[in-house]
């Protein structure tokens, strides 16, 4: 179990920036960053990340936390996890305490494949140096290919001795799980038998965007045709090979830094190019490519360069992929190599400079490698040419920008020595259908909830109670610290006997005046989470006289993390709207603290006070009294008068 000192040292030293900014785009939005959310496809940025605070709130799913929190939900980490890997991060040494039996248990499944895939991954390499076979076989393999040392160390590559059940055997000798060696794919088991699914194959391991172990990749290296000569692990709870880009591990730093992507088929691709310091490349892992994986590289960059064998039939296999690209708003070039040759080839038989000059003088954009592909076979045949130009267009429909459409428009036209006008006229056409089709999705499924939306809709209220809660704890989390002159109201009686209102004023920390006016009124509060935050800041005022909105954000229960997070962040929305720039101007809330704090107070009394004539006159009615207390109920409706004078409102 991780020490307290250490996890304090891990909060201290982490910077939030840092930690997202591995696995999402940031861009500076004045004293904050912003960029698209990890967790949903969208085009127009509502991810924030404030350093000052050291949070970040996701605005499209409401998400929010600290660095831990962010590497829970994007990583699916348990927290000791996230804390292990800040640690790694910024070299801090983890100090451990003896965990019990039952902590040991309480290890879940997704946790106990990724423990098992990690020793996987340590095993299979330490056969590749270490064993005579690994060392024979497998180690002689990557060198043919031209793998140096540290190429092979980088990618931790490995190999699986050529036994049945050599890897399974070693597994649980050390003790781990037949049940999660088999969901991880790495053991099959039948009947009474298990055996090793990686046999006698050199192997690449899969690494998440943060590098933890997914799965394996296997190249057989003997000539059984029976057997196929790439294995992947099977789908599970962790390894979702459409949802994941070879390689996307150690290229995100250089995805982000030089602004762009390569993508190419295989592992070697990767790895070649990585010996030839180009390191912002991926691999799709010899699968079409999919929106889960574009979607990946959209985090870092808009601009993906799809690298493509010389082999024409491969290349129209794979053309469908560019359109995947275009739907969500990137920016697609294209490189071809000669015939007979890939990246990986390419790259190992010419020099670093070489590479890296063929790729910047080869790569075009999609409308210019189309015509290139497709024009060979339409040659002088006008229905040919027609169905290729529809083709292109159908292409630049599938970009959302109407500007950059009409820029490809333009110079489809131009290539192809076609009308504009008519090209936009087929544009049109199928941006219509389009969005009628969606328009027509988007119907249905309004329908099928239609039913279940308007009960919904009878059954929900505005809880008045949460948000005048939520906006007391909100009130204490970003001002409670502060001082500000307050305004008493006290009732006067005239020479006549007439009672009214007068003010008195008089300063006051907001924290006190807030915790004065909720214990005269013996207030609780009704929503549990509220509770516990309102209890902690109660300790902080009575230990220390102020409140650490740090203890919060880095809190053992995620829930209240995620609330305060989701506090703390409730102003920095409007930069993502750039409200400024539009001359729409907020007012800043230090400007009318005592009318927040008075009007928070007042608002909850009178809410209580609304629910207590309500109760009273319930409980009179389900009893079937034949008397009401008209009494008690006149002197709350009183009471509630004069908080409508003090709000400066109209019962």
């Amino acid at each position: 179990m991780i020490s307290r000192t250490t996890i304090d040292r891990v909060f201290e030293t982490a910077r939030v920036e840092e930690v997202i900014g591995e696995f999402v785009q940031l861009k500076k939005a004045g004293s904050n960053f912003k960029g698209l959310s990890p967790f949903t496809d969208e085009k127009t940025p509502s991810f924030m990340v404030s350093p000052v605070k050291q949070i970040w709130k996701d605005f499209s799913t409401g998400k929010g936390g600290n660095s831990v929190s962010f590497l829970m939900e994007h990583e699916h980490y348990s927290y000791p996890e996230a804390i292990r890997y800040l640690a790694k991060k910024y070299n801090i040494e983890i100090e451990e305490t003896e965990q019990t039996d039952e902590q040991k248990e309480q290890l879940n499944e997704r946790e106990s494949m990724f423990l098992v895939s990690k020793f996987a991954k340590d095993y299979f390499h330490d056969i590749l140096l270490n064993s005579d076979q690994g060392k024979a076989i497998g180690l002689s393999y990557f060198k043919e290919r031209g793998f140096r040392e540290e190429t092979i160390s980088k990618f931790e590559l490995g190999y699986a001795i050529d036994e049945w059940d050599a890897f399974t055997k070693q597994a649980l000798k050390k003790g781990y799980d037949l049940k999660y060696l088999e969901k991880t794919g790495l053991t099959i088991v039948k009947e009474n038998k298990q055996f090793d699914r990686f046999k006698g194959r050199v192997l690449f391991p899969i690494h998440s965007m943060s590098g933890r172990i997914l799965g394996f990749g296997g190249r057989i290296l003997t000539n059984d045709k029976k057997a196929a000569k790439y294995l992947n692990s099977p789908e599970s709870d962790i390894y979702h090979k459409s949802k994941i880009l070879y390689g996307i591990y150690h290229a995100k730093k250089e995805i982000a830094k030089q602004d762009n992507c390569f993508l190419v088929e295989g592992y070697t691709d990767v790895i070649s190019f990585h010996q030839s310091n180009i390191e912002n490349v991926v691999a799709s892992s010899g699968t079409a490519l999919t929106s889960d994986q574009i979607r990946l590289v959209n985090r870092l960059t808009k601009n993906i360069t799809v690298l493509f064998d010389g082999d024409a039939a491969g290349i129209r296999a794979s053309i469908r992929g560019i359109d995947l690209i275009l739907e969500q708003g990137m920016n697609v070039k294209v490189v071809t190599f000669p015939e007979g040759e890939d990246p990986d080839s390419f790259a190992k038989s010419h020099s670093d400079s070489e590479l890296k000059e063929y790729l910047a003088n080869n790569a075009q954009d999609f409308i210019n490698f189309k015509v290139s592909l497709l024009m060979e076979s339409a040659q002088n045949d006008p229905v040919k040419k027609a169905g290729l130009i529809r083709d292109i267009v159908s292409s630049i429909s599938k970009i959302p920008d109407s500007i950059q459409r009409e820029v490809y428009v333009q110079e489809c036209a131009r290539i192809m020595e076609i009308s504009e006008r008519v090209l936009f006229s087929e544009l049109a056409q199928l941006v219509s259908k389009t969005s009628k089709e969606e328009a027509k999705k988007h119907y249905e499924k309004q329908k099928s909830f239609e039913v279940v939306k308007r009960q919904k809709e009878q059954l929900e209220e505005i809880d008045s109670l949460y948000l005048l809660e939520r906006e007391i704890i909100r009130i204490l989390l970003l001002y409670g610290n502060n001082e500000a002159d307050f305004v008493d109201w006290i009732e006067a009686e005239d020479e006549e006997g007439n009672i009214s209102l007068e003010k008195e004023k008089y300063t006051n920390q907001i924290s006190k005046e807030l915790y004065l006016n909720l214990q005269d009124d013996e207030i609780e509060f009704t929503n549990s989470l509220f509770k516990a935050i309102y209890y902690d800041i109660i300790h902080q005022l009575n230990q220390a006289d102020k409140i650490e909105t740090d203890y919060f954000i880095n809190h053992e229960n995620k829930e209240i993390t995620s609330m305060v997070t989701e506090i703390l962040m409730d102003d920095e929305k409007y930069a993502l709207s750039d409200w400024e720039r539009k001359n729409i101007f907020v007012t800043e809330a230090k400007e009318i603290l005592p009318k927040l704090v008075t009007d928070s107070i007042l608002n909850l009394r009178r809410v209580l006070i609304d629910k207590k004539i309500k109760d009273l006159i319930k409980d009179t009615q389900e009893q079937k009294a034949e008397i009401i207390d008209l009494e008690l109920i006149n002197s709350y409706i009183g009471l509630k008068k004069k908080l409508y004078e003090k709000l400066l409102r109209v019962v």
